[in-house]
């Protein structure tokens, strides 16, 4: 049988995830709070902030910097997107970088 949780992103009832996301507090906060469906919204929104700031994921500051913006997606106002990031087509930061996957431009000159 599926558990159910009362999903906080969707504010009703859905299948929730099958087994804890990650250790710790907040990876048993999401089990018992987050459906399957919301955490398909999160990795989503964690590609994004990866390829935005070019994160190293071996950096404990890039895994802090997400884990912060976890909780703030899930039980805060919501995580904002980068705050010049545009979708993919629409112009802008959004589509792929021409030096590499994940890469930030380099500086100007």
């Amino acid at each position: 049988m599926t558990r159910m949780v009362n999903c906080v992103k969707f504010g009703r009832e859905l299948p929730g995830l099958e087994k804890l996301p990650m250790p710790g507090e907040l990876g048993q906060r999401i089990y018992e709070s987050v459906s399957a469906q919301g955490w398909e919204l999160w990795k989503d929104q964690v590609v994004i902030l990866i390829n935005h700031y070019g994160l190293n994921m071996a950096d404990p500051r890039a895994q802090e910097f997400l884990n912060e913006q976890m909780e703030e997606f899930f039980f805060g106002e919501g995580a904002q997107m980068p705050q010049d990031w545009t979708p993919p087509g629409q112009g802008g930061k959004g589509g792929p970088s021409p030096y590499g996957k994940g890469s930030p431009a380099p500086p100007s000159k």
